[in-house]
């Protein structure tokens, strides 16, 4: 939960809504109420880590499952006498939410569990909020996974059907490389934060149950520096652009997903890069179409050719031209098969198949049109 919220309501989404969905309404929330591009708005930094952290859980299957079941068993809704978190009081001292208070809990007074010494119910908060739920102090944070990014990539139609490289602009949250990730200024000194008093986290729940957090002030470091790091305002992160060459195999159609493992962010205190995920969209081209791994090109001829017959150059896909006999009384819409010339993968080849349109001049010459209207005349027509 994020500040007593359902993390649904927190993206603004329904509970049956889609992984996509999420994915979608998580990127534009995420943009919206970027610091960075909020400056002026204090309580911007908090709402976008509201929207991270429920991301985090939702946009997770496993998590997003856990999270369904114990949101049906009442932890989140005030069900089955253990309550919400509706209106929820937060507590950043330890014992200031009632714990080890003697007799019964009465009411509008809870208790601080530590959710990490409940069983499985601390195994599902720990997975949910990173380890963070029910710490008694602050923990000291570990190696870090780097972020993954997810990004979609035009590829033009010749460089899927052949395969080949296309460069790829990608953003990353980092570990700030001015401050190494504890948003001090060079030379500040760092004290406990005021907030969760050293502890990293902050307590928060409402009828007998609560739940800790990372706190949003030192977002979980437990302590704040006496002066911001100017390169990251404070953060600990920095937003860097990278250029990276993708790899697109023969025959990828639109869809198609590659991941980089180790591609994505960098991970902080010596932790693991993320990966990068790449998803295909094919560009159309105005002369193949597709059609398994056969390609289809479709050539015009006049009338002349198609009834006299004739001998044409076809383009294929590595842009050699390969001699093609049309036999007299070629139809429109006629499909000859060059063996061979289609789309390769797997260690199969399809076939280039040319369709056989009519173009009809819009205008003739004197001598075609006393041509045409011999023919017609011997053909009997009438016109």
């Amino acid at each position: 939960m994020a500040n007593g919220k359902d993390f649904y309501q927190v993206l603004g989404v329904s509970s049956t809504a889609t992984a996509d969905e999420i994915k979608k309404q998580y990127r534009r929330l995420a943009k919206q109420h970027h610091p960075d591009a909020n400056q002026n708005d204090p309580k911007a930094a908090e709402r976008f880590k509201e929207i991270s952290e429920a991301h985090n859980v939702l946009g997770d299957p496993d998590k997003r499952k856990e999270y369904d079941e114990m949101r049906r068993l009442g932890a989140f809704g005030g069900m089955g006498g253990m309550g919400g978190f509706g209106g929820a009081r937060a507590s950043s001292r330890p014992g200031a939410s009632g714990a080890g208070r003697p007799g019964p809990q009465g009411a509008g007074s809870y208790a601080d569990f530590d959710v990490g010494g409940i069983g499985g119910l601390g195994d599902l908060f720990s997975s949910m909020f990173g380890g963070a739920a029910g710490a008694a102090r602050q923990r000291p944070r570990g190696p870090e996974r780097g972020q993954s990014i997810e990004q979609t990539v035009d590829v033009p139609f010749r460089v899927a059907a052949v395969g080949g490289k296309v460069p790829v602009d990608i953003e990353v949250n980092e570990e700030c490389a001015t401050c190494r990730g504890n948003g001090a200024a060079p030379g500040a000194q760092l004290r406990p934060c005021g907030e969760c008093s050293g502890r990293g986290v902050i307590s928060f729940g409402q009828g007998g149950f609560a739940v800790n957090r990372p706190c949003p002030v030192c977002a979980g470091r437990g302590n704040v520096p006496s002066e911001r790091c100017a390169a990251c305002r404070g953060t600990g992160n920095s937003r860097v652009s990278r250029k990276v060459l993708i790899a697109v195999p023969s025959g990828a159609e639109t869809g198609a997903k590659v991941r980089l493992r180790g591609q994505g962010g960098k991970g902080a205190s010596g932790g693991q890069a993320g990966d990068l995920v790449i998803t295909f969209t094919v560009i159309p081209d105005h002369f193949f179409k597709r059609d398994g791994l056969d390609l289809i090109a479709t050539v015009p001829i006049n009338i002349a050719q198609a009834t006299l017959g004739s001998r044409i150059s076809v383009k294929t896909l590595d842009e050699k031209k390969v001699a093609l006999r049309i036999p007299p009384g070629t139809s429109a819409g006629k499909r000859f098969k060059i063996t061979g010339q289609g789309i390769e993968k797997d260690g199969k080849k399809g076939d280039l198949l040319v369709e056989i349109t009519i173009a009809v001049p819009d205008t003739l010459t004197d001598a075609q049109e006393q041509a045409m209207r011999a023919f017609a005349e011997t053909a009997g027509m009438k016109y």
